[in-house]
């Protein structure tokens, strides 16, 4: 079994900042990509930031220059420096991860249940 749990979240001000943590763990043999994702009441889910294995980063505009994706591979763990926070950053955060289970086996995306991030005076 392999499971993904996220922590860091809370209530900040605007112009605060959040690190958030995103750590995988069972039945694992290698993760590609990871991933933060968020979702605000009534919308989609949306891309925040993504990371490869070898450290290559992606970016949503509407995050650009304000959060930065970080992980440590030894510890199967990624993360999300979030900076310069404003109220429309506040979603419930969710991470993902693709990742195998054995040697050349079948790359499956597991997701986090999700922390929720609230930015409010």
């Amino acid at each position: 079994q392999v499971q993904l749990v996220e922590s860091g979240g809370g209530l900040v001000q605007p112009g605060g900042s959040l690190r958030l943590s995103c750590a995988a763990s069972g039945s694992i043999f290698s993760i590609y990509t990871m991933a933060w994702y968020r979702q605000a009441p009534g919308k989609q889910r949306e891309l925040v930031a993504a990371i490869t294995s070898g450290g290559s980063t992606n970016y949503a505009d509407f995050v650009k220059g304000r959060f930065t994706i970080s992980r440590d591979n030894a510890k199967n763990t990624v993360y999300l420096q979030m900076s310069s926070l404003k109220p429309e950053d506040t979603a419930v955060y969710y991470c993902n991860a693709d990742l195998s289970k054995v040697a050349a086996g079948v790359v499956f995306r597991y997701w986090g249940q999700g922390t929720q991030v609230t930015v409010s005076s």
